[in-house]
């Protein structure tokens, strides 16, 4: 994962920001609702959410079916991890971001790929110059 040529960092502006999550492999042991019969935080991941301002917009994406709804939902209300929505059923395939950016020059798509069931380091720095 490398953002701003620091290995991870990723600097934002001071504006609310909305984070698209995939669940598993990303914020959970993918699969390890199946594997072990219950779902268990990457290192780092529940520090991580936790982390992230509540102005903040948090959507998860899963390729779960809308069977595991209450499990996966009771699994992070039990660890107090906030969200505002959780999309079931999304495609196994390719996820892609399109935005259009501001004409100050503010990226607004930023996309991070990583590694699965790898911790999850990532620092999140305010820069008000954005």
């Amino acid at each position: 994962m490398k953002e701003n040529h620091n290995e991870g960092v990723l600097t934002l502006s001071t504006l609310r920001h909305t984070w698209i999550l995939d669940l598993d492999g990303t914020i959970v042991k993918h699969n390890g609702y199946k594997i072990d019969g219950y779902d268990s935080f990457l290192e780092g991941a529940e520090r991580f959410l936790k982390n992230i301002d509540k102005e903040d917009m948090i959507i998860f994406l899963t390729s779960r079916t809308g069977e595991m709804k209450e499990r996966t939902e009771q699994f992070l209300k039990e660890h107090c991890v906030r969200y505002d929505a959780i999309l079931y059923n999304v495609p196994y395939g390719e996820r892609i971001l399109i935005n259009d950016d501001k004409p100050s020059g503010l990226r607004m798509a930023v996309a991070i790929r990583k590694e699965r069931d790898v911790k999850l380091e990532l620092q999140v720095v305010e820069d008000e110059a954005k």
